[in-house]
């Protein structure tokens, strides 16, 4: 039987929620989370998880963390978040270090919490970014694969990872495209992007997925910067470009966290509506497990749909939806 046999047939799903922003002739608006290490973290996040509740997105997402290492941790948030808020909650899942039986059963997990949508990925090699790939004999080592074998376990809304900056182990743009195109016709329904501080590289990644002829859903990724030294480091890890008048602009506001903070604030603003103007499918925040930076990104360009307390003071933890 397949595991998605026990979710019930009312439970949205990502690519419903683009598809219903598309039709309001409005982007969606989503942010993602990853699990906490300790207690202090946990307190953080769940926090954040209230404030973004309150402002309506149509769907949040937990990641795994690099190398896969936070598995466990991410399956217990994102079956916590999805029984106990009213969110549409996505799951991460990638192919590193697990056997197709193993995936299987992260997969039956999430069923089980009622999660209906899966960003499928490769994910990077145990090793860390730029070693090589390993492959394990009953595993898999494409996020094609990935996508097929969620498609072949029930009724999930298979989403994908893209790189406006190019995947590191990439030759081209145009070739990441045709990749793309490859993950639709395996069932990926959307793709949400790594994400960038340019508008150009991920205009043209678009412009070459439309020239494949394939018509996906590719939601933009937006982190603003409010932590420099941790930017960088993601950027290093993601293979996103940090460019240099970004550089630049972040250092003029010297040690102060608040003049950083305004300046990061200012420019996802910025970016962000740019694409707006662009026509864009989606935004998706990378909240960092903080959320008040990219609620005020939102609010600035009018997107936040729910309580104006969202946005004007702290919460406590997620409200229980009695489920």
């Amino acid at each position: 039987m397949p595991v998605a046999s026990v979710l019930p047939p009312t439970a949205p799903t990502v690519a419903e929620a683009i598809a219903a922003a598309r039709a309001a002739s409005r982007p969606s608006v989503s942010f993602e989370f990853f699990p906490p290490k300790d207690a202090p973290g946990e307190d953080l996040l769940w926090s954040a998880v209230r404030r973004v509740e309150q402002a309506e997105p149509d769907f949040v997402s937990v990641t795994y963390g690099a190398g896969g290492g936070t598995q466990d941790r991410t399956v217990a948030v994102t079956q916590r978040m999805s029984r106990e808020t009213t969110l549409t909650v996505m799951a991460h899942l990638t192919c590193v270090g697990r056997s197709r039986s193993q995936l299987r059963h992260v997969v039956g997990a999430y069923a089980d919490a009622g999660v209906r949508s899966v960003l499928a990925l490769r994910g990077d090699p145990p090793g860390g970014p730029g070693t090589a790939w390993e492959t394990r004999d009953d595993g898999l080592d494409r996020a094609v694969d990935l996508v097929r074998l969620v498609q072949g376990l029930g009724r999930f809304s298979v989403g994908v990872a893209a790189f406006p900056d190019k995947h590191p182990e990439s030759p081209s743009l145009a070739h990441d495209a045709r990749v793309l195109a490859l993950k639709a016709e395996a069932g990926a329904a959307f793709a949400v992007t790594q994400f960038f501080f340019e508008a150009e590289p991920f205009l043209r990644l678009r412009d070459e997925l439309a020239a494949t002829g394939v018509g996906l859903p590719l939601v933009a990724g937006i982190m603003p910067v409010t932590n420099v030294r941790q930017i960088r480091r993601f950027a290093e890890l993601s293979g996103a470009a940090f460019p240099d008048w970004l550089a630049r602009r972040v250092l003029a506001a010297g040690d102060d966290p608040a003049a950083v903070r305004a300046v990061g604030v200012e420019v996802a603003t910025d970016l962000a509506g740019r694409l707006l103007a662009e026509g864009v499918d989606g935004l998706h925040f990378y909240t960092l497990n903080r959320s008040t930076a990219t609620l005020e990104v939102c609010r600035r360009l009018g997107l936040d749909r729910g309580r104006p307390s969202a946005l004007s003071r702290p919460a406590g933890g997620p409200a229980s939806r009695g489920r």
